[in-house]
């Protein structure tokens, strides 16, 4: 598995990368898998969405690039946050889960139970290996731009926590030890040296107000 990263370790230090995850959808809700499926928000993501102008204001965003996932969700979840979106990013898109779209991690572990995306992919999907490449890809992208100011990345919950795994260097299977809730915030950063995860579950919400027990908000692998 590829471990190396084409953004460079030394340099000047950039501003900073935001990544917010979209607000929750019906499937985000239950758990399911969405990937290609193009889903809007419930009514509790577009409160969740709403909710985060109050903490993307106190970041004082330095001349903002707003780069968003095309998929209806993220584009809806710029929206309500109060974002005005620069460009859309079709590989900002969540990972291809393929055969498992739309199934939930239990139901997949009837039959695979050893199976978690980070590690084997989407069958009939993206692998690991493409999703690396992909995230380096954007990555690569976007370092330019960082120069210039802040970048806000509008994406997805696999999709943000493999980045937040290749941005500091590490593989792509790390990815499952962070965690994005519906409507939170990441922020990024490089200090000319090495890059740094700097803030992570930033939110305008307490997520206790939208979860019901036993309820999933995300999948779990």
């Amino acid at each position: 598995m590829r471990v190396s990263c084409t953004m460079t370790d030394v340099g000047t230090p950039t501003h900073r990368l935001i990544v917010i995850r979209h607000g929750e959808t019906e499937w985000s809700r239950t758990g399911r898998h969405t990937g290609t499926s193009d889903i809007d928000l419930t009514e509790q993501g577009v409160e969740q969405a709403r909710s985060l102008a109050e903490p993307i204001a106190e970041l004082l965003l330095t001349s903002p690039t707003v780069i968003a996932s095309p998929r209806l969700r993220a584009q809806r979840t710029a929206e309500l946050a109060g974002l005005s979106v620069d460009e859309t990013e079709p590989l900002l898109t969540e990972w291809d889960y393929g055969d498992y779209e739309g199934r939930t991690s239990p139901q997949i572990h009837e039959t695979d139970p050893d199976w978690t995306v980070f590690s084997d992919g989407g069958p009939n999907g993206e692998t690991p290996e493409e999703m690396s490449d992909r995230v380096d890809h954007v990555i690569e992208k976007v370092t330019p731009k960082l120069s210039d100011g802040d970048v806000v990345f509008v994406t997805h919950g696999h999709f943000s926590r493999s980045l937040l795994a290749r941005w500091i260097g590490s593989p792509i299977a790390r990815g499952r030890h962070f965690t994005m809730l519906p409507a939170s915030i990441a922020i990024l950063g490089f200090d000319g040296q090495s890059r740094q995860l700097t803030t992570l579950g930033l939110t305008g919400y307490r997520s206790a107000d939208y979860v019901d027990a036993g309820r999933p908000t995300r999948p779990v692998t």
